[in-house]
């Protein structure tokens, strides 16, 4: 067991749907979520922002044990985007797993210097990422990372539409864009189009960092944010 760095937060179960489970734990000094979803019907696993603390995100993979009676099977690891808060887990785990990754293409290759894990597939604006039992809608937000993504949980009946933002969206805002007013006016229009344009009222955003939100809550203050620039 590696020796711990920094904090480390308790193991969450944030929704249990009728066809997944979706687990969370923070670490790091940054408080970063790391999101797992598992597939009720088969056992699959995708891993949302292998962050940091190699041994407490094994733990929350292993920790879904009890939510299907299927044999877990980690199927994925996907990074919202490049920085190194994000990233700093990837190596171990993708050592650890042999898990495939993704990340967004522009974000791939910086991902790939800092860490020498390749992502087996480079997301785009629009794409599908399908496993057993668990589909994620791909939406691109350029401005915090030229390649930062967004997962959308793709619901079935009776199960909320859930979006991991990475640090793009949170409450009260969108992410730094270290006023760059380019890079500001560029995640603010993705976030409008992309998102509150066509997601309702009840989606469920879950940021990269600490709480979560609803697009009902933020949508009145999308002119708000525009006119103070971050």
């Amino acid at each position: 067991m590696s020796k711990t760095s920094s904090p480390i937060g308790p193991i969450k179960v944030l929704y249990n749907l009728p066809q997944v489970t979706i687990r969370t734990r923070s670490v790091s000094e940054m408080d970063n979520n790391v999101y797992l979803i598992t597939s009720k019907t088969t056992g699959a696993q995708v891993l949302i922002d292998a962050a940091d603390e190699p041994d407490a995100i094994m733990e929350l993979i292993e920790s879904a044990t009890v939510d299907t009676p299927c044999d877990l099977d980690l199927v994925s690891v996907i990074t919202t985007h490049q920085h190194w808060d994000h990233i700093r887990a990837l190596p171990e785990i993708v050592e650890r797993t042999q898990v495939p990754t993704s990340a967004g293409t522009p974000d791939a290759a910086a991902i790939y210097e800092e860490t020498g894990i390749r992502a087996k597939v480079e997301l785009h604006h629009g794409d599908k990422a399908k496993f057993p039992g668990i589909e994620l809608d791909v939406i691109g937000l350029r401005g915090h990372t030229p390649g930062s993504v967004a997962l959308v949980y793709v619901p079935n009946d009776d199960e909320p539409t859930i979006i991991f933002s990475g640090d793009s969206l949170f409450p009260g805002g969108v992410g730094n864009t270290w006023d760059d007013a380019e890079r500001f006016n560029s995640l603010l229009t993705d976030v409008t189009e992309r998102i509150f344009a066509q997601y309702d009222d009840d989606t469920v955003i879950l940021p990269g960092h600490g709480g979560s939100t609803v697009l009902g809550t933020e949508r009145p203050h999308l002119d708000e944010w525009r006119a103070r620039g971050w």
